[in-house]
């Protein structure tokens, strides 16, 4: 199929045709695990290019403490920022760009090895917040703002220009807002979290102890009580304080959620899905509808997308600015 789209399509032939390969095998996975039922075209505004290269085509040389280059196909040498040791060996490279920057990012492979599954000492909840970042079904907090020195400057100068440009969430003839400040709070205080950064950071130290990491549909979660299952939302009275209206039951409504989450997980609680991307169900046959057998990811991955064996494989990933020469 890939052969005769290069031949009638010109522009594909100026793609080395490994990048398309790796691009057809991710619209596999993500076919595979999301359905199809939901396949559509991406806004402009919201695609990032990004396309992957295998280690058998790369070259990676280090020019000195900060600085190397990397010869990719058909762009030749590219000079980047080394930013950390890369600690194993390369096993392919990312190239992606993030607004108008571009990044390598380098996956090796370390040796580290871990247990399949290990052996259970205990099971928790965790629910994330945006007043505390993780509360735990135990009673403990953690919290951290994920945010550098120069992006808190950066924030700055950006608050500054915002509130030149406009002074209402519905902006001017001359500056238009669309509503911009309803949720602005709520999403900037999620990004400051770093919710997907800490699933990723959980999910990595998993693979090395044989933990499996589960994910519940969240709705609901604070305001259920956890002793009698009550739902109402009279039940959360403020942020912190969870008050049951049926039995009285107090605690930290961060706490009940976590409780909520853990008892989810023990009862193989539907797993959470962003929205815009419904399940296509198989029709009547078990085989999945893809290049091969899907992808397990309990612990340590059993499988890649080409069924081929990934045990101990740890991404250490070095994501530098990248520059032509």
């Amino acid at each position: 199929m890939l052969v005769g789209r290069r031949y009638w399509h010109l522009w594909l032939r100026t793609a080395p045709s490994h990048i398309l390969q790796q691009t057809l095998r991710d619209l596999d996975r993500a076919c595979r695990t999301h359905g199809t039922f939901g396949v559509r075209w991406r806004a402009r505004q919201r695609w990032q290019p990004s396309f992957r290269f295998p280690d058998r085509h790369l070259s990676v040389e280090r020019l000195g403490r900060k600085r190397g280059r990397a010869r990719l196909p058909k762009l030749g040498w590219m000079i980047f920022r080394w930013s950390r040791p890369l600690g194993g060996t390369l096993k392919s490279a990312t190239v992606s760009r993030d607004g108008k920057h571009w990044y390598v990012s380098f996956l090796v492979e370390t040796g580290t090895t871990g247990p399949a599954v290990s052996v259970e000492r205990g099971r928790v909840g965790i629910d994330r917040g945006v007043a505390v970042l993780a509360a735990t079904s135990d009673g403990r907090f953690f919290d951290r703002s994920f945010i550098t020195p120069g992006e808190a400057q950066r924030y700055r100068r950006l608050q500054q220009r915002h509130a030149r440009m406009t002074a209402t969430a519905r902006g001017t003839s001359a500056e238009l807002g669309t509503h911009i400040g309803q949720k602005a709070g709520l999403n900037r205080a999620i990004l400051d979290k770093g919710w997907h950064s800490f699933e990723l950071a959980v999910r990595n130290r998993a693979r090395h102890t044989g933990t499996a990491v589960r994910t519940v549909n969240p709705a609901f979660s604070s305001t259920t009580c956890p002793a009698c299952g009550h739902v109402h939302p009279d039940n959360r009275e403020s942020q912190a304080r969870f008050v049951c209206t049926a039995c009285g039951h107090r605690e930290h409504a961060d706490t009940v959620g976590a409780k909520n989450v853990l008892a989810r997980g023990h009862t193989g609680h539907r797993a959470w899905r962003p929205r815009r991307q419904p399940v296509c169900e198989a029709p009547t046959s078990a085989k999945p509808q893809g290049i091969s057998a899907p992808t397990s990811e309990v612990g340590i991955p059993a499988a890649s997308a080409a069924g081929r064996i990934a045990k101990s494989v740890m991404w250490d990933v070095t994501r530098v600015s990248l520059h032509e020469t």
